[in-house]
């Protein structure tokens, strides 16, 4: 255990070393530990932690698995509405700085655990199996086939609403399914899409319950690319990783947000003294140990002037900002979008300070013609210096439909113009919530809609190169598209029945993307079987009906060259 130590009074330039909670922070977690993060190399000492309630906290100190960085865990909670002053000596090599922060402790606030109400749907849309009876998710209908020049690889979707089952769903360019992975009851997921951890290609998604008051409450998940269980991001410091990011970064660390409801005055906005209003919450955690590297709150840097969104009546907390999307920067600077702001926000790492604005009432940029969003999400700096960003423009309605934008910002007039923008001809899409814009191999761009089912992509010119949508009211956070080849999950999966001397073989194996052919076993025992028919793949399930050998029958999936890749168990017909 360490003692708070003021003996030694450490050197007064915090130098390139972040403290969190930052500096001002009005709404820190009771159970926060303080983060402090620098170039690598970063150790601490004599950590100094005092608050004006509960005196002096003793505690430990855990380096990042990084080398950039320590964390000190308080022995025991912060009280809410206390002052906490911090200050420790931070070395760098031979660098000596001093490290200092001050923060307040929120009065959290207890919300409502109902979650989000569920939409009708249509179902007709839900995907069945004879051999895969245990999952139904949404079907994928292509309206627009892929043209030439559309990029290659399968669709990341992790459909939920409406009818069929949520979960990550994998499915090729033709809408067919390819993996569905099923969920505990009352579970969600969003952001799934093959990321790199470990220098390796990992599936990642968050999973969690939506609450009706407009965050999630779960965590986030890393899967090998055989579909197995890898690694668990939660949130540190005493929250819950809400649905809106998991990005993994190379060297081992997660960025991840979310949402803190706490008590506040807001008589100053037609509310009472002790009303409930959500904060946003930004982390960088690092996976191996799981302790919060950096935090950040919104209040305390943003104003709740900035927000569009109304307070609302009755028993829901104020979500004022709602960050949702976070890329971070070379430099040691997060772009970070807000959807009540209609603003996104550079942020300074060392100091938590707002460098710029663009976008809202407050911006650092004038901005030119058709370069003005709404209610946007999903925002990202280009390796040219070009941002993009899915424009909702609803909700309510700002603008007649949502749209992909490329800006194109000039630091020096402080200005942004408009690159090029990505409307659907094909429908009028305005989009109430969610949706993204990812950049994909030979410039082309792909748009997810989030609250509605749709999802396209775009050539550079803005020509529709694949279209297509979930079931009616299906909704899907974010959808992805990249290249996959994986093995199956398990094993192959079958269900036979007989019909007029014949038997009606249905098979699958889900996530196998290299299977060309199912052969069919049957015969008078278990351990007698023969080849009794064989069929091409195709989509997710194979009906084959065979001349029956005897009652009991196995499938074999083949590859193109006709080698065996997995075999079933052994099933009586």
């Amino acid at each position: 255990m360490l003692s708070a130590d003021s003996s030694a009074a450490p050197p007064a330039s915090s130098g390139p070393i972040a403290v969190s909670p930052a500096d001002g922070t009005p709404d820190a977690s009771p159970e926060t530990q303080i983060s402090f993060l620098g170039p690598a190399g970063t150790r601490v000492s004599h950590v100094s932690v005092v608050g004006t309630r509960t005196g002096v906290h003793h505690g430990v100190l855990r380096a990042y698995s990084t080398g950039t960085g320590e964390s000190f865990l308080p022995a025991r909670p912060f009280t809410a509405g206390e002052r906490v002053t911090v200050a420790a000596t931070v070395r760098v090599g031979p660098a000596v700085y001093g490290a200092r922060t001050s923060f307040v402790v929120a009065h959290q606030a207890p919300v409502s655990q109902s979650q989000f109400p569920h939409n009708p749907g249509d179902p007709s849309a839900v995907q069945h199996y004879a051999s895969a009876p245990s999952i139904a998710p949404s079907t994928v209908r292509i309206t627009t086939a892929a043209r030439a020049g559309s990029s290659p690889g399968d669709l990341f979707l992790a459909p939920y609403q409406g009818d069929g089952e949520p979960g990550p769903m994998i499915v090729d360019q033709t809408g067919r399914l390819v993996w569905f992975h099923r969920l505990p009851a009352g579970y969600t997921a969003t952001n799934f899409r093959i990321q790199q951890y470990q220098g390796r290609p990992v599936l990642s998604w968050w999973q969690g319950r939506v609450l009706e008051v407009g965050f999630g409450q779960g965590e986030d998940v890393i899967y090998s690319t055989g579909y197995r269980p890898i690694g668990r991001i939660r949130a540190g410091n005493g929250y819950h990783a809400d649905l809106h990011e998991i990005r993994l970064e190379s060297d081992g660390t997660a960025w991840i947000d979310a949402f803190d409801p706490i008590h506040t005055n807001l008589t100053s906005f037609r509310g009472g003294p002790n009303d409930v209003l959500t904060d946003s919450v930004v982390q960088e955690v690092d996976i191996r140990t799981g302790l919060v590297m950096w935090e950040w709150h919104a209040l305390g840097h943003v104003p709740v002037t900035e927000s569009h969104n109304p307070p609302p009546e009755g028993h829901f907390p104020w979500d004022y900002v709602h960050v949702n999307s976070i890329d971070p920067l070379p430099g040691g600077r997060v772009l970070l979008s807000a959807r009540n702001t209609w603003t996104l926000y550079d942020v300074d790492m060392r100091t938590g300070a707002v460098t710029w604005r663009l976008g809202g009432d407050h911006s650092s940029f004038t901005i030119g013609p058709g370069a003005r969003f709404y209610w946007q999400h999903d925002a990202e700096m280009q390796p040219n210096g070009q941002i993009s960003v899915f424009d909702n423009g609803s909700d309510p309605g700002e603008e007649p439909q949502s749209r992909g934008l490329l800006l194109t910002l000039d630091p020096h007039v402080h200005t942004v113009t408009l690159a090029r923008q990505f409307v659907n001809p094909h429908a009028k899409l305005l989009s109430s919530s969610q949706g993204d814009m990812i950049a994909l191999p030979g410039g082309n761009w792909l748009l997810g809609y989030g609250g509605l089912p749709n999802f396209t992509e775009f050539s550079p010119t803005g020509q529709v190169l694949l279209d297509g949508t979930l079931g009616r009211n299906v909704q899907d956070f974010r959808t992805y598209l990249a290249p996959w080849s994986a093995p199956g999950e398990g094993s192959p999966a079958l269900a036979a029945s007989a019909a007029a001397g014949r038997l009606v073989v249905s098979a699958s194996w889900n996530g196998a993307t290299d299977v060309a052919s199912w052969r069919v076993l049957t015969g008078p025992a278990p351990g007698l079987l023969a080849a009794s028919g064989q069929a091409p793949a195709i989509g997710f399930q194979t009906s084959i009906s065979v001349a029956p050998r005897g009652p009991y029958v196995r499938v074999q999936a083949l590859d193109a060259t006709g080698a065996v890749l997995g075999s079933s168990g052994v099933v009586r017909g």
